[in-house]
């Protein structure tokens, strides 16, 4: 994974529910770990844009329900700084399924912008981004 050139705040947690960005089937998510992850005792793990995160289906298509996959999150609510002093939020938190941790998508087109830095980091799910911010 290539590094990400902008201070990113951690905008969610584990436990956030989560829409998704993309149409592969499922329409809202569960958040349940973060990969790479650190964090200190007694501190709930969070996660911002372009980190790699195992998601549960809450709702959408049958088939893609009660199963965990890999997602990308390419957008949040919290706004992060990037290096040339411009801060970025969005107006909601979203995310790409994904069909293994090399990152390549499930779905074909993606709904609406995604983050530069996520872009970057995941050359997959930009080729199938329809904007990116």
């Amino acid at each position: 994974m290539k590094a990400v050139a902008a201070r990113i705040n951690k905008g969610l947690h584990i436990g956030s529910l989560v829409n998704v960005a993309d149409n592969s089937g499922a329409k809202l998510v569960k958040i349940v770990a973060v990969k790479k992850a650190k964090s200190v005792k007694g501190r709930q793990i969070s996660c911002g844009v372009a980190d790699l995160v195992r998601v549960s289906v809450r709702k959408g298509n049958i088939e893609l329900k009660k199963q965990t996959h890999w997602a990308v999150i390419v957008r949040q609510r919290r706004p992060y700084r990037r290096k040339t002093g411009e801060r970025i939020c969005f107006e909601d938190n979203a995310v790409v399924l994904l069909k293994d941790e090399k990152g390549n998508p499930k779905g074909t087109q993606i709904k609406g912008p995604i983050a530069r830095e996520a872009a970057e980091r995941w050359p997959f799910v930009a080729k199938i981004a329809s904007v990116v911010v």
